[in-house]
């Protein structure tokens, strides 16, 4: 017997509505869009579809996994945390809790348990040394946005469906769906802008599949946007062409960035960026003149040695031509669960600290929103100081730093190093291998789901709530139990599990009926939890969440609102409508007002002024996405990886033929940190003097479980990655415009010099 089940896709961020095929009630079968979803309409990508391939998956782990030695056994969850407890507590005992570190991986925030959970197990802990893949990642947009609008969550989301001019940078959503933009059907959503007449423009050192699609592709230097989008700011205030448009009163700061940008003139930059005065100023102007504007920045943008000012600069670029918190322009979504911009008073608030307050041990570098750089996770552990006092346990969940953060090959030894390591984990990987205890997540087909990070992010307001489709097996138990009993341990006050989560669900609704913006201001935090019941855990957090919640039900005071009942009988999910102005509201500043010239982003311009008298660096590394790759963690299932190698080092045809490099042969790529071996792929879709390796890859480590992966196990292009060069506001790694230098693998192999953060030797993948 067959039947249908309806959920949201939790494999990337476009939130995508799933239509599942359930043999016998407990297998699944076909994959197929839902056509009836509010949001997504029936498109899905083949991540989408493989999502059945993956709770099957033989490899995925189903029961904890205790090490010896080399060798793994499956034990029941009470062995598991039993050595858990005999091994941890010691650690923090003696050395303190400043001797274990956690660190966060991606699929935590497409996952509702760890999203309302890993709060509590940091607050737990309290460790000064958290790390997750947002400094590898989007940090630098959440800073600025956090120094602009007051809150890291407050984004600016392009109106892609109402825009005119779309100016993409860094960026290929073509293939990655959008990134901290959620909108499903991108592509279709691109085709529509130009089919109602829009332009759409993509600046990237690739000729992306974005840019194949584009009116106009810009093949920029990497690592050069903040400059060249200085410029674009520096002609509309030289030409007279600034336009504050609707957000005009609620803004200060136009003056400073006007006397800030004044040394970025076209001619300035024209040369450092590859791409020549007349069309920067040409851009410039045509963003000024188009009824309605956007500009977008993503990873390529961020991954840089100036991404917080990039990021900066894309929404200041929005503010001056009048598109911010505009339809048509840039807009803040309003989830119904809520958000940092929705509690408390509106537009007023604490804004936040940049830089924090805490430092890491060796190189003194400040944390950024509560968190140190991933950059440095390996020297806090192999670095001991004088007293001995050094990172001597970690806590990862479902993340892979091994393959994922900078200068992996120093990481990876590292990692064997720890006294003690527990994982909450979907697989035994590369990162995981180095644990002595894994504790299995259950598939994402067992999960309830709600995206509370990506309505956040979304390009319309919706709705969703997806119960798990398929049961636990026996040996499976809720991540939220997991991460529960894991605080217990930290707290070693004998509370059980159970008793925790009803202190943190009863503390939830004590804050909300306390926020004067929550739908239930001043009622009993009994009355909330008892509306609430009988849920439990997870569910009964987001009830509780979408009943105070923007559009909640209040308590009755909204009779038409929403609540976990209202989303569970409408499984194609709810729409809430398109996103609408928001200002003032949606400020948390001190001042009550958009901050556009902070004054830590304005001090880091004179250093981007000073790269442009450097001499040309030679090859640069970037990194690329593929529509069927999302970082590390799909590579086991066959339908994804299946078919050609993807893994190959691009090169631009005059380049090969200058280092003597043919398509198809393998080449020795080396930085300052590293070196790797990988095949040729001649490409004009790479400008001169740029090469390309995708991440996450490097499936070559003994002691996985990752058949699959193995059999095209690539290379880890963070082999390359050089951990010292920061991103200075977020911490955020270089992870783009790498220098490097590429040879045939029959050349004579260069020997590397070693520097203060990596080994002595560099070791190929």
């Amino acid at each position: 017997m067959t039947t249908l089940a309806y959920r949201t896709c939790p494999l990337c961020e476009a939130m995508c509505g799933l239509e599942i095929e359930l043999r016998d009630g407990d297998r699944p079968g076909a994959v197929r869009g839902d056509r009836a979803d509010v949001f997504s309409a029936g498109y899905l990508c083949p991540k989408g579809v493989s999502i059945g391939k993956l709770h099957d998956d033989p490899e995925r782990l189903r029961a904890p996994l205790l090490r010896t030695g080399d060798r793994w056994r499956e034990v029941s969850w009470d062995e598991a945390f039993g050595e858990i407890e005999r091994r941890l507590p010691p650690i923090l005992a003696e050395h303190g809790r400043n001797a274990v570190a956690t660190y966060l991986g991606n699929p935590n925030v497409h996952d509702l348990a760890p999203t309302l959970y890993l709060p509590v197990l940091i607050r737990a802990l309290g460790s000064d040394y958290r790390f997750s893949a947002s400094t590898l990642d989007q940090w630098p947009k959440q800073v600025s946005s956090g120094l602009m609008f007051g809150t890291e969550l407050s984004i600016a989301i392009p109106d892609v469906d109402r825009t005119d001019y779309l100016l993409v940078l860094g960026a290929n959503p073509m293939v990655s769906n959008g990134s901290l933009f959620t909108a499903p059907d991108l592509p279709g959503r691109l085709r529509r802008l130009r089919e109602r007449g829009g332009r759409l423009v993509v600046v990237d050192p690739r000729r992306t599949r974005t840019a194949d699609v584009a009116d106009e592709h810009l093949p920029i230097r990497p690592g050069t946007d903040a400059l060249f989008l200085a410029a674009l700011a520096h002609e509309l205030f030289d030409a007279g062409l600034v336009t504050l448009g609707p957000a005009e009163p609620h803004l200060v700061g136009v003056a400073e960035v006007g006397r800030a940008v004044a040394g970025f003139a076209p001619d300035k930059v024209a040369e450092a960026c590859g791409i020549d005065a007349a069309t920067i100023r040409r851009v410039a102007r045509e963003l000024a003149a188009a009824p309605s504007a956007a500009v977008y920045g993503r990873i390529g943008t961020t991954t840089t040695e100036f991404g917080t000012v990039a990021s900066w600069l894309v929404d200041v670029l929005n503010t001056l031509t009048g598109n911010l918190d505009r339809p048509g322009g840039v807009l803040f979504p309003l989830p119904a669960a809520g958000s940092p911009n929705t509690a408390g008073p509106a537009g007023v608030g604490r804004g936040i600290r940049v830089p924090g307050s805490r430092r890491t041990r060796v190189r003194g570098l400040s944390s950024t929103l509560g968190e140190f750089p991933t950059a440095v996770l390996a020297e806090e552990i192999d670095t001991p100081g004088a007293d001995g006092t050094r990172l001597r346990a970690l806590i990862t969940v479902a993340g892979n730093p091994a393959l994922s953060a900078p200068n992996a090959t120093r990481l990876d030894a590292a990692l064997s190093t720890l006294d003690f390591m527990v994982s909450v984990d979907l697989y035994l990987n590369e990162t995981t291998r180095h644990a002595d205890v894994i504790l299995p997540a259950p598939s994402p087909l067992a999960r309830g789901h709600y995206d509370l990070a990506f309505t956040g992010l979304a390009v319309r307001n919706v709705a969703r709530w997806s119960p798990s489709t398929l049961p636990l097996r026996p040996t499976e138990q809720p991540v939220s139990s997991t991460l529960l009993r894991l605080v217990c341990v930290l707290l070693g006050n004998g509370l059980t599990p159970a008793a925790l989560d009803d202190t943190i669900a009863a503390e939830l609704a004590r804050r909300l009926v306390a926020d004067p913006a929550s739908r239930v201001a001043g009622r009993s935090a009994d009355e909330l939890l008892a509306a609430v019941a009988p849920r439990r855990a997870e569910e009964r957090l987001l009830d509780l969440m979408l009943r105070a919640g923007p559009y909640g039900e209040g308590l009755g005071s909204h009779p038409d609102g929403l609540s976990l009942d209202v989303l569970a009988a409408h499984p194609h999910g709810i729409d809430l409508g398109p996103l609408r102005p928001r200002l003032p509201g949606v400020l948390r500043t001190p001042s009550g007002k958009v901050e556009l010239a902070p004054p830590q982003l304005l001090a880091d311009l004179p250093r981007l002024a000073g790269t442009l008298g450097r001499p040309d660096p030679g090859l640069l590394l970037v990194g690329r996405r593929d529509l069927r790759s999302n970082n590390s963690w799909m590579h086991n299932l066959e339908p994804l990886v299946k078919g050609r190698n993807r893994c190959t080092l691009q090169v631009h045809p005059v380049d090969a033929d200058r280092l003597r490099l043919r398509a198809g042969a393998p080449a020795r790529i080396e930085s300052a940190v590293g070196a790797v071996e990988a095949e040729v792929e001649v490409t004009d879709t790479v400008r001169e003097g740029v090469v390309s390796l995708p991440h996450g890859w490097g499936h070559d480590r003994p002691g996985t479980r990752l058949a699959t992966a193995a059999t095209r196990a690539g290379v880890n292009s963070n082999i390359l990655t050089d951990p010292g060069p920061l991103d200075p506001l977020s911490g955020t790694a270089r992870l783009n415009g790498i220098p490097v230098t590429v040879a045939p693998i029959d050349a004579a192999p260069t020997t590397i010099a070693p520097t203060t953060a990596a080994p002595t030797t560099a070791s190929p993948s």
